[in-house]
């Protein structure tokens, strides 16, 4: 009865902005935020008080509940009273684990202020930084919840003041990670303050918490906690009365969040590069639930009764049922059947959900995450919102196949649906072998891909051992090359070149892009990476993998109406290079002259296609070719007489130390290895040091193979594949 008393309850106060919060939970994984979510959970009547810390109401997966850690965002609509005013938060919990950092980014886009949890003993982790770093790049506020202090009382038995240093020191490292990655506006403002509140230190499993300002309003002193744990389950009890950690963390959130309309002015200039002088620009400013209809879609679910549901952020106007909405990147109108809100794993019908709120839309089958829905009379003046910009990419890949052959198509619908709901799924068929390769962000991120479509779609498959993506590059300069047409009609007169680690930084960060206006993105690579002006104004494609198309022609005679056309060849050979067939990446490549015969028919994709793919092929087979593999920073940490058995396993693996930290009888070591060598990594630093080491991972960078491993590795990849194994040379695609 609780619950859809309590659903009526959000609905109205959602019509009341200023009552509105948008918050994510994020953090390193098994730092806690899944056991947080519970007590939240609790609190709004959703799940008994009984079960809040071992429920995992959120992690409502098979897998997740198996492996206690959350593989997908998850979200719920809490309601709260804090002095004597409801208030509706809107809570996504969010993975920790790196491989699923891109649910973290699709889930930052619609929140306006961030929950970081913390283990009080692991402390500040690589993926704490990443995922701090994330929000501050959204505009996404961040407080601080210090959990598991209970563990530095019952492992590390420490006194109270002990207890405050490490408080203090958490405190430290993230405010300086905000100095660090905030934007100048924020900085001072969004530093955290414990004496106002800012920060939360409690134990999520135990179901208690404070902010300081509650416990000076209680009289809680550290030595009060630790003399209740001294007392045992019965302490406990009394500190979960004294001290209630939902309490400390909602009524946290309700004072420091900006509630949706303050922070959409700040917000939308960030995330929308739209004119914001226009009625869309300034309804979503306002946040004006009586605007046009404007809804960013973060997140794909594919209901196995409903469909596709499609939950997003409205930014400006008022959703209703049998609203018609225009998909800006799709260009496709849609009519939605069903909005609703979420109670975790259900969702409620409404009749209308305003703006500033999070929405769950049945109907919209077209859209994906990253879509833009604006109402279909303001078409004309929409503009999709940023492109999420993700800190990995797909670099560990398998092939897979059915056990059972007559599973072939129901196998192709499941990745066809799984791709849908997760972006950074990529799936592709082997054109030579016709094995489905599907390509994830890590070994966990595949291992959970084949659990789901086991328990999910009841399929059992075959998987190869993992195959590390890698991508081509090159290391010098080419000379012009002849492209020609298979009917000879067409040429194209092509060179190539590495691009600068500037331009690469700056289209990696998003600030030079394909859609953006050619004068403006001009200027930036003059100003920025001292292009000269020619080519700078030549930009004519970005592809995914961050290489460049120039157009330096002058004059040539049918060109533009074969640009897309030339273009699309450029992304063809980009797609899969000529060494191992791997994809490009941090390529230059200059279009200098053409020639295009004046009858369309002997110009269509089947001649322009060869010709530009065949000189580009040419112009990276002359120019130091190499494969780049894909590396991963470590964060290590380990009592101090096992240093050296760790350093000796990242040094044994192609790894280098970068730094070396002491935190009291703790060692952390920062280190980057080659993914490829990081397969048993777990296993392996588990055994050097008797079990005491805690790690995280993160995607650092693409970096050249090692010129002893590289002819070697090409042709392993080619073999493979199922090519000849020596890799071609420039005339097998033009004649010299």
């Amino acid at each position: 009865m609780v619950k859809y008393k309590m659903v009526e309850d959000i609905l109205k106060i959602m019509n009341n902005i200023e009552q509105v919060r948008n918050i994510g939970i994020i953090a390193h994984v098994d730092h806690g935020k899944t056991t947080t979510s519970d007590n939240l959970l609790m609190a709004a009547g959703i799940i008994s008080p009984k079960i809040a810390g071992e429920a995992l109401a959120l992690d409502y997966l098979d897998v997740e509940q198996k492996r206690g850690i959350t593989v997908k965002s998850a979200n719920i609509s809490l309601y709260h009273e804090y002095e004597g005013k409801p208030y509706v938060i809107n809570l996504i919990d969010t993975p920790g684990h790196v491989d699923f950092s891109g649910k973290v980014t699709r889930a930052l886009r619609v929140l306006d202020g961030s929950l970081v949890v913390v283990d009080a003993v692991e402390g500040v982790m690589t993926q704490t930084e990443t995922v701090l770093r994330q929000s501050l790049e959204e505009r996404v506020r961040p407080l601080l919840f210090i959990n598991k202090v209970d563990r530095l009382i019952k492992e590390l038995k420490l006194t109270p003041q002990q207890i405050q240093d490490r408080i203090v020191q958490i405190i430290k490292e993230i405010n300086g990670l905000i100095e660090t990655y905030a934007e100048p506006q924020f900085r001072s403002k969004w530093k955290l303050d414990v004496r106002k509140g800012m920060v939360a230190i409690g134990a999520a499993k135990d179901k208690w918490g404070f902010t300081i300002p509650y416990a000076l309003s209680k009289g809680i002193k550290f030595s009060d906690v630790i003399e209740a744990y001294r007392r045992g389950p019965e302490g406990v009890k009394d500190l979960q009365e004294m001290a209630p950690l939902h309490v400390s963390l909602l009524d946290m959130i309700v004072r420091f969040v900006p509630n949706p309309k303050e922070a959409q002015r700040y917000r939308i200039p960030k995330i929308w590069k739209g004119d914001i002088n226009s009625e869309l620009g300034k309804a979503m400013i306002e946040c004006d639930p009586d605007g046009p209809t404007v809804i960013f879609v973060n997140s794909i679910h594919i209901d196995p009764h409903a469909g596709l549901v499609a939950t997003g952020r409205i930014f400006s106007g008022t959703i209703e049922t049998g609203d018609e909405v225009w998909l800006v990147q799709a260009r496709t109108k849609n009519r939605v059947l069903q909005v609703g809100l979420y109670m975790g794993p259900h969702r409620e019908i409404a009749e209308k959900i305003p703006a500033g709120n999070i929405v769950a839309l049945l109907g919209v089958d077209k859209a994906r995450a990253g879509e833009t829905l604006v109402a279909p009379e303001y078409k004309d003046q929409a503009y999709p919102f940023e492109k999420l910009r993700y800190i990995s990419e797909p670099v560990v890949t398998v092939a897979i196949e059915p056990k059972n052959a007559r599973d072939l198509p129901k196998l192709i619908d499941a990745l066809r649906k799984m791709s849908i709901e997760d972006p950074n799924l990529v799936v592709k068929i082997n054109e030579e072998t016709g094995e489905y390769l599907i390509s994830g962000m890590g070994h966990l991120h595949l291992e959970i891909t084949l659990t789901f479509l086991k328990e999910n779609y009841g399929l059992e498959v075959i998987a190869s051992p993992p195959i590390i993506v890698y991508r081509e590059s090159i290391r010098s300069s080419s000379k012009i090359f002849e492209g020609k047409s298979p009917n000879k009609h067409n040429k194209f007169y092509i060179s190539v070149e590495p691009l600068d680690e500037t331009t690469i930084k700056l289209i990696q960060e998003g600030i030079i892009s394909e859609d953006q206006d050619p004068r403006e993105r001009a200027k930036i690579l003059r100003d920025r990476a001292g292009w000269d002006t020619d080519e700078a104004r030549g930009v004519i494609a970005i592809d995914e993998r961050i290489n460049v198309f120039i157009d330096k022609t002058k004059g040539v005679q049918h060109l533009r109406e074969v640009k897309d056309t030339m273009i699309g060849g450029f992304r063809y050979a980009m797609a899969e290079g000529p060494l191992a067939h791997e994809p490009v990446r941090g390529v230059k490549v200059i279009l200098h002259d053409a020639v295009i015969h004046e009858d369309p028919a002997h110009r269509g994709p089947a001649q322009i296609y060869p010709a530009v793919r065949n000189a580009i092929f040419a112009g990276m087979l002359t120019s130091k070719p190499t494969l780049l593999e894909p590396i991963q920073k470590l964060d290590i940490r380990t009592p101090m007489e096992y240093m050296g058995n760790v350093t000796r396993v990242v040094t044994q693996r192609r790894g280098r130390i970068v730094t070396v930290l002491q935190q009291g009888p703790m060692v952390r070591i920062i280190a980057e290895m080659p993914v490829a060598e990081s397969q048993d990594l777990a296993t392996v630093l588990r055994s050097v040091t008797a079990g005491r080491v805690f790690w995280g991972t993160e995607f650092s960078r693409w970096a050249p193979v090692p010129d002893s491993l590289l002819w070697d590795l090409v042709r392993k990849i080619r073999e493979r594949k199922g090519l000849k194994p020596e890799p071609p040379k420039p005339e097998d695609f033009i004649s010299l």
